[in-house]
């Protein structure tokens, strides 16, 4: 809100400059924006008296005047302005003045007649932003000679605030001048508004058909105005230093209440009405054409002001253009309401709207300022436009005005909150200038909220008033004091950063994908699961909540490849979701995907295509860094998104805990994806989980290894190979390495060759080789009697 510090100040004046006035409204929680002049600088320019004016000889749009400008003798003046006239009281700039911009008045012939000064509009005074049609006319009974700046009490500010929503009680010069007066303990000097009093009979019924949304609406009908009367400088000024354009005077005062009140209002053309005014919601189909011209459909949501032939105005928001008033106008009827804020906020907004007055009411005006604002609009019409007033018709519902709220502030409470005791009778003093009832029992104060403040409501809402009118600065500034001691780290825990940072190492790149995919996408990865449909999706490929990190994953290779990024090589971390709403399990996961070639593109590298054991590769390297590699397995076994014969899950202490394999071919079908892709997606939790590291002291003594060979089946797992020659292999093995596998001459159909090189070594002595035999015999026993596997010569 913009305001005049003159017009605040007679409210209330104290003894502060205008800087220190806006740094303690900002101090008090109404942050100030801005700190303007009302007008440009000029210079030499005077309130002066048009003498006489006749044609200009050589030119059909020029006049030459000669005006009084107080100095003693007349001037004369060329002047181009059409509504120039003998008798008008004008601002004059004399010769040697300087205008804004830095145009400097000076002697000069206007087609050969000389002119001495120059008579000016409000543009040419920047106190209009759009050129002026004509000269500035004065009051008559402005003194001829009197510098125009002190005349017109230029030498102001405009003072910009910016409120938050909850401040609407200061969208006034009351409310302000209420909160400036509380700061400096002042009294608050507002203006008399005297009852008037019905001087006609004439009446228009009011309804209130709903009453929750209007609780209180006050109209009046006064006839016999003049809506061609001029709008008084004074007034125009002040709605010019508000921010507001003068429109006509009906316009221009029902505006100047709003912004002294905080009240906004609004007239009918009288002529235009029947029936009786009822105020309720929109009925389907119902359209009304706005004041600015536009026609809105309007909403079964939206409050109306109505009456017997259809919708007038959009309540708190804007009036129609059939029922306005114009220049015809001479019987008005005059509206002021309380709008509940629930019904109009958001409003104005869902129509594209904002006005002063939807602004207003949606933060909540005073209820009870509405018959006050009346009786102030109505004075002031009758003052400038004349006319006879009516009595004032109101329609009221008790029921559903709002209710008076009582609130106990506690004196230990407010003590503990602003680390500073004040005395009971400074508390009482603060609450009863911001205009709360207070009534003080035990150190404790039972305080009744004032009509205009929509924002008090709870205990703690008060004490943020008694802090901020005692001062912010005036608050002891106290540390929190709090014992701090870092956090235990736990050895055997990975962190998610140490994990991520492995798949970096090994060339990989984070994706972050949404929570949400397609439905189709995951239907076609994961036909059985189970995950929540979104009831308000961001869009339909993005409606139920993933149940594996795998669609997101080849979502993010497919944006790749259409990119002509051929080598992706992807990791993610996040939860995964499965369930129904009422059982739903949310897992942490982290998840891989590799496609095209295996090494970046270079001189030295092959152009060979990753594969299975890559990726598995990589996965292994996360499966080591807890020093727990010994806990994991893979184990063949069927997955609907995986190839079935390049897929395996990944066991942890024996328990299921991922996947890893090639997309299946008719995934890949269904996606229309034409390279082959291979992913892993695998518990986070179980990632995690490593083991402390414990020191083994080394061997002096030297190691034996012996190289075993053996057939097996070729559907057997090597897996199986190793489990079992390790059970006979003693507890001095130090290592079982494969290192070779072989299927083709020599070797039976059907059967593959399984190298093993084991290796031993005792702590505090050499092995013999009579040991090493002995257990080389067992580990043959013991493979050949539980896999059938035959020993190679």
């Amino acid at each position: 809100m913009k305001f005049s510090e003159q017009w605040l100040r007679e409210w209330v004046s104290p003894q502060l400059d205008t800087q220190a006035v806006a740094d303690q409204i900002t101090m008090a929680g109404l942050e100030v924006d801005a700190v303007e002049p009302v007008a440009a600088p000029f210079s030499d320019v005077v309130v002066a008296e048009v003498l006489t004016r006749e044609s200009h000889p050589n030119a059909d749009k020029l006049n030459v005047c000669t005006v009084d400008d107080g100095s003693g003798s007349s001037v004369q003046v060329v002047c181009g302005a059409p509504n120039v006239d003998v008798g008008q009281k004008v601002p004059f700039a004399r010769v040697g003045g300087v205008l804004p911009g830095d145009f400097k008045i000076e002697k000069a012939k206007l087609r050969g007649v000389e002119s001495q000064g120059m008579i000016c509009s409000a543009s040419e005074l920047g106190l209009e932003e759009d050129t002026s049609a004509g000269i500035l006319e004065l009051p008559s009974e402005a003194p001829t000679g009197m510098d125009f700046r002190e005349y017109m009490h230029l030498n102001d500010m405009t003072i910009e605030v910016d409120l938050t929503p909850n401040r609407g009680d200061c969208l006034s010069i009351k409310g302000l001048a209420r909160e400036v007066g509380v700061l400096n303990r002042l009294m608050v000097s507002e203006p008399e508004v005297v009852t008037v009093p019905a001087t006609i009979d004439d009446t228009f019924a009011v309804d209130l058909e709903a009453p929750e949304q209007c609780p209180r609406y006050l109209g009046r009908v006064i006839t016999n105005v003049n809506t061609s009367a001029e709008t008084p400088l004074w007034m125009v000024e002040r709605l010019r230093r508000s921010g507001i354009r003068s429109i006509d005077p009906v316009v221009d005062i029902t505006n100047y209440v709003m912004l002294e009140l905080g009240q906004p209002m609004h007239a009918f053309d009288r002529e235009n009405l029947s029936g009786g005014i009822v105020v309720r919601m929109a009925r389907p189909g119902e359209t009304l054409t706005l004041l600015d011209g536009q026609e809105m459909a309007l909403r079964p949501e939206t409050l109306v002001i109505a009456d017997q032939t259809g919708p007038l105005a959009m309540a708190g928001i804007m009036g129609g253009e059939l029922s306005g008033v114009s220049e015809t106008t001479r019987t008005i009827f005059l509206e002021a309401a309380f709008f509940s804020p629930v019904a109009i906020a958001g409003e104005a907004r869902s129509y594209g709207l904002h006005t002063d007055a939807s602004h207003r009411f949606e933060r909540g005006v005073d209820p009870e300022v509405t018959p006050l604002a009346i009786e102030r609009a109505t004075r002031l019409l009758l003052e400038i436009c004349g006319g006879q007033a009516g009595p004032i018709v109101e329609a009221k519902s008790e029921a559903a005005m709002p209710a008076t709220k009582s609130i106990t502030l506690r004196g230990e409470r407010l003590e503990k909150a602003l680390s500073k005791r004040l005395a009971n009778d400074d508390v009482s003093d603060i609450l009863k200038r911001l205009g709360f009832g207070v009534r003080e029992s035990e150190g404790n104060w039972l305080v009744n909220v004032p009509s205009w403040r929509f924002d008090v409501s709870i205990e703690e809402d008060l004490i943020e008033e008694v802090a901020r009118i005692h001062g912010y600065n005036n608050l002891p500034v106290r540390r929190p004091a709090a014992r701090l001691s870092l956090r235990p780290a736990d050895e055997a825990t990975l962190s998610l950063g140490r994990l991520r940072r492995q798949m970096v190492a090994r060339g990989f790149q984070e994706a972050i994908t949404y929570s949400f995919v397609a439905p189709e996408l995951q239907s076609a990865m994961l036909p059985d699961a189970v995950s929540p449909v979104l009831a308000n999706p961001i869009s339909a490929d993005m409606s139920v909540m993933r149940a594996s990190l795998m669609p997101g994953l080849v979502r993010a290779m497919e944006h790749n490849l259409n990119r002509q990024q051929s080598r992706v090589r992807l990791f993610e971390t996040g939860l995964v979701f499965n369930g129904e709403l009422d059982a739903l399990s949310q897992v942490p996961m982290m998840g891989a995907l590799v496609c095209g070639s295996r090494d970046p593109e270079g001189w030295s590298g092959e152009k060979v295509s990753v594969d299975f054991y890559d990726l598995k590769g990589d996965l292994e390297s996360l499966l080591t860094l807890g020093g727990n590699r010994d806990a994991w397995r893979f184990e063949p076994a069927e997955h609907p998104a995986l190839h079935p014969g390049q897929s395996a899950q990944v066991l942890f202490d024996g328990k299921p805990a991922g996947w890893i394999g090639t997309l299946h071919p008719q995934v890949r079908a269904t996606l229309g994806l034409k390279v082959d892709a291979v992913v892993f997606e695998v518990r986070l939790d179980h990632l995690s989980q490593g083991c402390v590291p414990a020191f083994e002291p080394l061997s002096r003594f030297p190691e034996v290894r012996r190289d075993l060979a053996f057939t097996l089946p070729g559907d057997r797992p090597v897996q199986t190979l190793l489990d079992s020659a390790q059970v006979k292999a003693g507890q001095y093995l130090k290592d079982i390495t494969l290192f070779d596998v072989y299927a083709g001459k020599g070797v039976a159909e059907g059967y593959k060759s399984i190298a093993l090189g084991l290796t031993w070594q005792h702590p505090s002595r050499t092995l013999n080789d009579e040991e090493i035999n002995q257990l080389v015999e067992s580990i043959v026993a013991q493979v050949q009697a539980e896999l059938g596997a035959e020993l190679r010569g």
